[in-house]
């Protein structure tokens, strides 16, 4: 990116509600066959305008191809049945009907390569592609065959890499994984998450990105927030690590949070996508909300590396709710960075 203070969004944005129930997490199709693949290219073309609109510019499909953030990937593979699920506890926080590992996994086929293409064929712009992150993913499956997270880790880095890779020759600039998993499971992020996420990036050229954050504004995540006390430290626990790493772009939560600000020294010389819009709330930022907490940043992170971004996904929120946020986080961006430009 050129331009300084590039703006973009964390991952999902509202579906619109001809494609799936509005304002509701991992809904169901109200489509099928062709109808749904024009129904969620006709989403996509609607959500990248919405983004533009709003003056982002970095951009997305925001994720009105896929229903959920880490089983629509998971679908296509071989070697899980979904139809045998179990309960597990994702995330230590609450229990989910999940899939189930019965063989060893393989990608068959590329999973999200034909729809980048066409969000490449709709825009200029830089675009972004989220996919999930090894740790989460094991943490979203029941496991009947490998009996190992750190092992099922290394299979899914692997198929992640090959998709990655391909992704990027679709013209993706920022392939970001989805990593909340890294808020919770600290000893495992250090001993082979990290390390598993490289192995997803290797060989890649395009920057890379890892977003972690304390989840979307539904009831399960506002409720484990308010056990974390008044400051929530655990960024502290996985930046050290993150920062002698290979990703490029570590995305995080800083608007409305208990997160310390200071926590972003650890990271410094990383670029860094700082969530200035909270998802988990219907209010709208002002822009000097926003500005505010871009200026808060700035003081540990170099202006050339800062990525103003909203805090987690906004597919719970309404389209006119999750365009206001996104207009108010340009608008906020905006000032802050006229006021880089007259510091020079």
């Amino acid at each position: 990116m050129t331009r300084l203070l590039p703006t973009s969004t964390a991952g999902s944005l509202p579906k619109p509600s001809w494609l799936a129930e509005p304002e509701t997490l991992w809904s169901p199709w109200k489509l099928q066959g062709e109808a749904l693949t024009d129904g969620k290219h006709d989403a996509l073309r609607v959500s990248l305008q919405e983004q533009q609109q709003s003056g982002v510019d970095i951009v997305s499909d925001g994720e009105q191809t896929r229903q959920h953030f880490v089983t629509t990937f998971i679908e296509h593979l071989s070697g899980v049945d979904f139809e045998n699920r179990k309960t597990v506890r994702i995330r230590d926080r609450y229990d989910a009907s999940v899939p189930t590992i019965v063989g060893p996994i393989s990608r068959q086929k590329p999973v999200f390569v034909e729809d980048a293409k066409f969000l490449r064929q709709q825009t200029k712009q830089p675009i972004k592609w989220a996919l999930p992150g090894p740790m989460t993913m094991i943490d979203t499956l029941y496991d009947d065959h490998y009996q190992s997270r750190e092992q099922l880790a290394w299979e899914f880095a692997k198929i992640l890499n090959q998709e990655a890779k391909e992704l990027e020759a679709a013209g993706v600039d920022i392939i970001q994984f989805d990593e909340p998993a890294f808020n919770v499971f600290f000893d495992d992020v250090n001993d082979w998450g990290i390390a598993c996420l490289e192995r997803a990036i290797e060989g890649l050229k395009c920057e890379t990105a890892v977003h972690i954050c304390y989840g979307y504004g539904i009831k399960a995540n506002t409720d484990w927030k308010k056990t974390l006390g008044t400051e929530w430290r655990q960024y502290e626990q996985v930046f050290p690590k993150l920062q002698q790493s290979n990703i490029d772009i570590i995305s995080l939560e800083c608007h409305n949070s208990h997160v310390p600000i200071e926590l972003l020294e650890l990271i410094r010389g990383k670029k860094v996508m700082v969530g200035a819009v909270d998802v988990a709330s219907d209010t709208i930022e002002t822009a000097e909300e926003v500005a505010s907490t871009l200026r808060k940043a700035l003081e540990f992170v170099d202006a050339d590396k800062l990525y103003p971004c909203t805090n987690c996904g906004m597919a719970p929120l309404s389209r006119d709710v999750a365009r206001g946020k996104l207009t108010a986080l340009s608008a906020g961006a905006a000032i802050v960075r006229q006021e880089l430009a007259g510091e020079v």
